[in-house]
């Protein structure tokens, strides 16, 4: 929208001075600013804007949600009192969030200005960021709660030294938990605590305590108690179902939990005598110890009883029939969170099919390895195969031998046999017999039972006809793990990838694109012209290169009054090292045929005129492919390459190709990408949906594996990104990106700034 804009002096209908402010716009229509002259019309102590100034441009950045009811003059008169600095502070966060939305914007304005009184410069753009986390993830109506709220975000900052946020220790508890399973159990943020086995949901920081390793120690209680439920035995039971057979199924599942707390405590204490020290610990600095005497001897029973060291989740169901009329119960240890008996019921069904086809297909290739070498070993010097072989070749199978071992949560561990005799168990199967065991306590008879009769090896026969494939044999292959998150390990050297050189074409579609958006571009520009910030402005040096006008208005104030002036007066500019590298990674899977295609490449043609401005190195490659031994890559921008007619022409040439396999090409792009020397690199992608592909890949373990790529990238210090028109990517990209890294959009215009937002966040 183009606004041009004047001062009109009026007069009232008692002949007094009023000022009109019309705002015109290109679509015709006008807005009418009015106010007496005279009272707060400006804030001249501090240099300052007025009312009328504010108001007038208030209104103009959040001008299509105003209407007769819904104005801006209230805020404005709040904001008249405050220094020209922090007027300005405001008024750039308002354009800000009309990024994001024109209606949080304008809420901003109603709801904020206390924020300028209690937030101080250091903390403010945090403040802002933290607004559009809430707003991306919650919504409008959460975000508004937290404006009004700003003194919570000001406890939070108190507790800023001694509070732990889950992203610093994440990666430490995840592989404290996984070598505690011995399979994968994942960490992640909700406001709800709980595990549904795969993985463990934690609050987003930890802050109860008023030291920082009392507050890592708490995070790390809680994982231990959550990890527990799986590891000896919790979800062993239908819980869920059982619960429902109370009158009152939510009061039931809070007495079981509070029994399985007990449970579960106890054999923390016998096994892992360091964390039950620390919870310990914890409980007397949060005088959470339990006071028994108010309870029934049915509880007192039930507690002595589920502390002994053989008790099981069915002890823990027994004693909730027994203690569920009781009208005082325990209270809750403070790191038990909740629990979820659907979730973890779903998840564990899932995983458990899943396991057992794959352990049938395991044995099955297994048995067949045995038979043969067993048939190698009884061939006498012809060749032949003996009668001893022979009279072996009857009914065998697979079957388990249970031997004793203390340190396992049911007293034993197992041991595979075939024919009634111990073998030699490959690594992967012995990880998926660990992982049944832990799930049912038991490896179940038809696990083992029927492994040579059909043909279900699906797994097999995929691996068998991609490996029949033709495969290009080249210096340009590059050969890529890929994570298994069933197996919980990489598939090695899995994913065949090659360098495609796009093919150009020369058209008129660039400079259609600039006509097109020509508006857009040209505040797109100011955006990121802003952004580059060459020069820093210190205020109140000793000497410099021009006047503080606020310095030396203080030192007058002081020397007024009596006080000793300052003599740092000036400001000095400081020149800052922009050392920054960006690789956008395109999706030019079959799905973005169409209206996605265009908007892409229209969305990229910005960004490279935008990006030109920064001065900063950027590269963009688009990727696609089919099956794990063709991924593919398209050059379309290399570091070393100027934006030219060359990348114009690639652009242009952008087509839909196959699929979405985005863990190879994230790793390639990771590797080129760390080759760069550069303090600050972004890994930003632009996508219409999650990573699939014809060959399993998609689902969780697509999904799975292209986290576990982007984890890599975080190792080697980048910052990815993933920017998604997907409607749906809530379900996924939180879990594959984090809470903030992440941004749907359904426009072109929309993208330029969520760019130029992610560049704020990380590079300024």
């Amino acid at each position: 929208m183009f606004w041009k804009k004047q001062w009109k002096k009026i007069l009232d209908k008692d002949g007094k001075e009023q000022y009109e402010i019309p705002a015109y716009s290109k679509g015709g229509g006008h807005i009418k600013s009015l106010e007496r002259q005279g009272g707060l019309t400006t804030s001249a102590s501090y240099g300052g804007m007025g009312v009328r100034e504010l108001q007038l441009r208030m209104e103009l950045l959040v001008n299509q949600v105003l209407s007769t009811r819904r104005s801006v003059f209230e805020p404005a008169k709040e904001l008249a009192g405050f220094a020209k600095v922090d007027q300005d502070r405001f008024l750039n966060s308002i354009e800000k969030l009309c990024h994001t939305s024109v209606e949080l914007a304008f809420n901003f304005c109603q709801f904020a200005p206390k924020s300028l009184q209690l937030v101080d410069e250091e903390n403010w753009d945090d403040w802002i960021e933290k607004l559009l986390a809430i707003h991306n993830e919650k919504g409008l109506d959460d975000c508004i709660n937290t404006m009004r709220n700003v003194e919570d975000y000001i406890q939070s900052l108190s507790l800023a030294p001694s509070t732990v946020s889950l992203d610093e220790v994440s990666r430490i508890l995840e592989s404290f938990v996984i070598g505690l399973s011995g399979r994968y159990l994942g960490i992640e943020v909700s406001d709800v605590f709980y595990s549904d086995t795969e993985s463990i949901r934690l609050p987003e920081v930890s802050s109860q305590f008023s030291n920082r390793e009392d507050n890592f120690t708490f995070y790390k209680v809680m994982a231990v108690h959550q990890w527990a439920q799986t590891w000896y035995g919790t979800w062993r039971m239908n819980v869920e179902t059982l619960v429902k057979m109370f009158k009152d199924p939510e009061r039931a599942l809070s007495l079981f939990h509070k029994l399985e707390t007990i449970r579960l405590d106890a054999r923390i204490e016998s096994e892992l005598p360091g964390i039950a020290r620390a919870m310990k610990t914890l409980n007397e600095k949060q005088n959470s110890e339990e006071d028994l005497s108010k309870l029934s001897k049915t509880w007192i029973r039930a507690i002595e009883k589920l502390k002994e060291p053989d008790t099981t989740v069915r002890d823990t169901m027994f004693f909730l029939e027994a203690v569920y009329k009781d009208e005082h119960a325990p209270a809750d240890k403070f790191y038990q969170g909740s629990l979820n008996p659907h979730e973890a019921r779903i998840k564990m069904e899932a995983r458990t099919q899943k396991e057992k086809q794959s352990l049938a297909n395991k044995l099955k290739h297994l048995q067949q390895e045995l038979d043969k070498s067993k048939q190698q070993n009884t061939e006498n010097e012809f060749g032949e195969v003996t009668d001893e072989f022979i009279a072996e070749t009857g009914e065998k199978g697979f079957s388990i031998n249970e031997i004793e071992d203390d340190s396992m949560p049911d007293g034993f561990k197992i041991e595979l046999q075939y024919d009634e005799k111990a073998v030699e168990t490959p690594e992967d199967i012995q990880q998926l017999l660990a992982s049944i065991l832990q799930d049912f306590g038991e490896i179940p008879d038809d696990y083992l039972i029927d492994v040579t009769e059909g043909d279900n090896d699906k797994e097999s026969e995929l691996e068998e006809s991609t490996s029949n494939d033709s495969i290009e044999t080249s210096e340009d292959i590059f050969l890529y793990d890929e994570w298994d998150h069933s197996r919980q390990k990489y598939r090695k050297e899995w994913c065949h990838l090659k360098e495609v050189e796009i093919r150009p074409v020369h058209n008129n579609f660039v400079n259609n694109t600039l006509h097109k958006h020509r508006g857009l571009l040209k505040r797109l520009h100011r955006t990121f012209e802003a952004l580059r910030e060459d020069d820093k402005r210190m205020k109140r040096q000793p000497f410099g290169d021009d006047i503080d006008l606020d310095a030396v208005i203080e030192a007058y104030s002081d020397t007024k009054s009596g006080f000793e002036a300052s003599q740092n007066l000036f400001t000095k500019s400081r020149k800052i090292d922009r050392n920054i590298a960006v690789m956008f990674m395109i999706d030019m899977s079959g799905s973005t045929a169409g209206w996605i295609n265009e908007m892409e490449r229209e969305a990229l043609v910005l960004l490279c005129e935008s990006l030109e401005i920064l001065g900063d190195r950027y590269a963009i490659y688009g990727f696609s492919g089919a099956t794990h031994k063709r991924c593919e890559l398209y050059k379309i921008k290399t570091f070393d390459e100027a934006y030219g007619n060359d990348v114009k022409a690639r652009i242009s040439g952008i087509e839909p190709q196959d699929y979405t396999r985005m863990g190879a090409a994230i790793r390639h792009l990771t590797k080129l990408l760390h080759q760069v020397e550069a303090r600050t690199k972004l890994l930003i992608t632009l996508s219409d949906g999650r990573p699939d592909d014809q060959d399993g890949y998609r689902g969780p373990y697509g999904i799975e594996d292209t986290r576990r790529a982007l984890i890599e990238a975080k190792f080697l210090g980048i910052h990815p990104f993933c920017i998604t028109i997907d409607d749906e990517a809530m379900d996924y990209l939180q879990h594959m990106y984090g809470a903030v890294n992440f941004a749907v959009i359904d426009h072109v215009d929309k993208l330029p700034y969520k760019v130029s937002d992610i560049y704020r966040r990380i590079t300024v």
